[in-house]
């Protein structure tokens, strides 16, 4: 019994918290709330006046005042719709605005999460949080909570009028009511269901169509694509029969409230007619204006349950949004050191590192990197090497020991004021669709295109950006597809140059270069590496064999640490090991 208790506690909840959302735009929510309270009498007036018109005015033939009643009704029909345009309008536009602010928020929040959150999270699950679920949303505000507030006043309105009228008839009409309840709570508690089956289904279909679409190149490669389309068949039966639950309920609900309500005005007409021609009996204009008050009171209650289905659909969306809302995924910024720029001292202090629990990658890992200083780290696999560079840019918390730029720890910088110092270039490029000039200078104001076109010459890169049809204004498409992996690169080497960082990492970005690229790259990578401090990830020998130190990882352990001629002297040594096997190979 506690379960469902708790349940509509959460969802009560998760209204008030959505209904805070509109804080910033109360006057257009009263306004939405009046004119949802206005509607109601405005509704009920036309019956009346109509039932007026025939009990006083074309029973006796008056002509002159059954004209003017006429124009009252013209005139009242024109203010309803007004008010109605207003209403929808008001209350749409309240939703969209509530969901704009939402989405930037979310998106926001996304940004600021660990990295450990999109290791875990399908990207598909993220993209239907920020569009699917905050669109979702916007029907709390547009059909869920203020027009069920002017539903539920209209549905008063016209009972209390329908007593008023006639206490008989109203009684004689409700009669029907309890099937029309019973039907609305099945077919709410059945479409909810279906509604909820119907999201997982969108967010399998999405999560799958962004892993499939970004890796068709592995599909098509491996001819899987008859296997891809069978998973994707299944997927999209799923939706389909989700989907069509729920137009099965809507089938067999609507039709059925049609009937109750045809058989509420069959008894009406039925006992009515009769109590016509008693004397102090219904008068025939009540009898006229009933059916109209019937279509008043169904028509509202024939939609009801479908709002509180959207309403409580829009909260099932509302609060997978602020579960994402909540996480607390983020690097603690409490740091308040921003320099301007940095010497490029780097020290690890026995530094310990677990992605899980303590499943530790790094073990009491301890070494310095001076200024202006190339620390190239070699190891198999899983060693760590990774995890190095992407703790020192706090991307992820290590759990114990202490890392420090220039003396001071990383925790006690501004991390985005750290970040902007640093520059990283990683073995796979990410380019996003937009222009060459875009992805190099990330849309910064401050960095114009003279710098961009500077840094491009000094890389090496100017002439091959120059042959692209429109230069620096040439249209990469998504992820960089129609470039080479060797143009990608030196585009994300002048991107990392424009930014003048004082601490550069090379996290194995000539790994994927052809021979023939490698000299260019290498060439860029020098001009690159010019007086900064940097950290290198290599599998060429070329890239690593100048460094001041050569780090050995295994196992996230330091096995051995000094310059490349010490360390291929040292016999049955690791470093000289992989040399021979890898290095020395390469190079021949």
């Amino acid at each position: 019994m506690a379960q469902p208790t708790d349940k509509k506690k959460f969802d009560l909840d998760t209204l008030v918290r959505v209904l805070k959302l509109a804080f910033p735009y109360k006057r257009v929510a009263l306004l939405a709330i009046f004119l949802a309270v206005i509607l109601a009498p405005l509704g009920i007036a036309q019956p009346a006046i109509v039932q007026l018109m025939i009990d006083d005015y074309v029973l006796v033939g008056d002509v002159s005042g059954l004209t003017f009643w006429a124009l009252v009704v013209a005139v009242l029909l024109v203010v309803m719709a007004v008010t109605r345009y207003a209403f929808i309008y008001s209350s749409n536009w309240l939703g969209q605005s509530i969901i704009r602010d939402l989405r930037i928020k979310v998106f926001s929040h996304i940004n600021s999460l660990r990295l450990s959150y999109f290791d875990k999270t399908p990207i598909g699950t993220s993209t239907t949080r920020t569009i699917n679920d905050i669109q979702s949303i916007n029907s709390v505000f547009a059909e869920g909570v203020i027009t069920i507030i002017a539903d539920l006043l209209m549905i008063f309105a016209v009972l209390a009028i329908m007593i008023h009228t006639s206490w008989k008839l109203t009684l004689i009409c409700l009669t029907t009511m309890p099937f029309l309840i019973l039907a609305s709570y099945v077919f709410k508690e059945a479409v909810k269901k279906s509604y909820q089956q119907v999201r997982t289904q969108i967010q399998k279909m999405n999560a799958f169509l962004q892993e499939r679409i970004t890796g068709m190149r592995i599909v098509q490669f491996f001819n899987a694509e008859a296997q891809e389309k069978a998973s994707f068949s299944e997927i999209n039966a799923g939706l389909r029969k989700a989907n069509i639950n729920a137009i099965l309920y809507y089938a067999i609900f609507f039709p059925t409230v049609d009937l109750i309500a045809a058989a509420s005005l069959a008894l009406m007409v039925w006992w009515g007619a009769q109590d016509v021609a008693r004397a102090g009996g219904v008068t025939l204009g009540a009898l006229v204006a009933f059916p109209i008050y019937i279509n008043m009171l169904f028509r509202p209650i024939r939609v009801l349950a479908d709002k509180f289905n959207t309403l409580q659909m829009g909260l099932v969306a509302a609060e997978r949004v602020f579960a994402v809302l909540d996480r607390t995924d983020q690097i603690e910024n409490t740091g308040t050191v921003a320099p301007e720029k940095l010497i490029g001292e780097v020290s690890f202090k026995n530094v310990w590192f677990a992605y899980v629990d303590n499943d530790w990658i790094l073990k009491d890992l301890s070494f310095e990197l001076k200024k202006n200083e190339t620390l190239a780290i070699v190891g198999s696999t899983g060693s760590g090497k990774t995890t190095i560079t992407n703790i020192i840019n706090r991307f992820y918390e290590y759990q114990k020991g202490d890392i420090c730029i220039d003396g001071v720890p990383i925790r006690e910088y501004e991390m985005y004021a750290l970040r902007s110092r640093m520059a990283m270039v990683l073995q796979d490029v990410f380019l996003f669709t937009g222009s060459v000039l875009d992805n190099i200078s990330l849309r910064d104001p401050d960095i114009t295109r003279e710098e961009v076109i500077e840094a491009a010459k000094m890389i090496g890169a100017h002439e091959f950006i120059e042959k692209l049809p429109g230069g620096y204004d040439y249209d990469v498409q998504e992820r960089g597809a129609t470039l080479s992996m060797g143009q990608r690169q030196l585009i994300s080497f002048v991107r990392a140059l424009v930014f003048d960082p004082d601490i550069l990492i090379l996290d194995e970005a000539t790994s994927s270069v052809d021979p023939e690229t490698e000299g260019v790259i290498q060439h860029a990578i020098e001009k690159l590496m010019d007086a900064r401090t940097s950290i290198v990830i290599a599998h060429r020998l070329s890239t690593i064999r100048n460094a001041n130190n050569i780090m050995v990882l295994e196992k996230g352990e330091i096995k051995e640490l000094g310059p490349h001629d010490e360390l291929v002297e040292l016999e049955n040594g690791r470093y000289r090991e992989l040399y021979e096997m890898q290095f020395l190979e390469m190079a021949e």
